[in-house]
């Protein structure tokens, strides 16, 4: 298996930047569970359809980080709690 280009969202670009160094690497972590094995995320249906959610905890708290996949590439589209976080999926997903 090759390795797949890895894009990040300028939505997801724009979260990380708010994130604190600690909470980075956390979230690189994840990234990289992706990478080892982009099945690993729980995947969507509906109007998320080919959306794979991935859940990993940040300070104790439940973050959700949602990606595409395919033998190319690997899309990051973005991450956050569970609060709204499939609303502003959706509404992400139809711009």
């Amino acid at each position: 298996m090759g390795s797949r280009q890895i894009y990040a969202s300028p939505l997801l670009a724009r979260k990380v930047k708010k994130l604190k160094k600690q909470e980075k690497t956390v979230l690189d972590d994840a990234v990289l569970d992706i990478v080892g094995g982009p099945s690993i995320g729980e995947e969507k249906v509906g109007d998320l359809a080919g959306v794979r959610v991935y859940k990993f905890k940040i300070n104790k708290q439940l973050i959700l980080l949602s990606y595409t996949y395919d033998e190319i590439e690997i899309n990051l589209l973005t991450f956050g709690s569970h609060e709204n976080f499939y609303r502003d999926l959706k509404n992400y997903k139809k711009a």
